[in-house]
């Protein structure tokens, strides 16, 4: 197989139509509601993990900054 042809799937090889047929399928399951409050609920998890990391690494160099002195 050639490597490009991964890389222009997408992530976990997966292109648009698959991606469009398993969001068509978890809105028929779940209803246009449920699914909202999953990717609702999947956003903010995301950024409080981006938010933890950011003032982790922020304590960390504060904490060389200290030893510096």
């Amino acid at each position: 197989m050639d490597p490009t042809a991964i890389q222009a799937a997408g992530p976990l090889g997966l292109g648009g139509p698959e991606v469009l047929l398993i969001c068509a399928v978890a809105i028929l399951l779940f209803g246009g509601r449920k699914v909202g409050e999953l990717g609702k609920g999947l956003g903010e998890g995301i950024r409080n993990f981006k938010h933890a990391l950011k003032s982790d690494e922020e304590e960390k160099k504060d904490e060389k900054v200290e030893e510096k002195k």
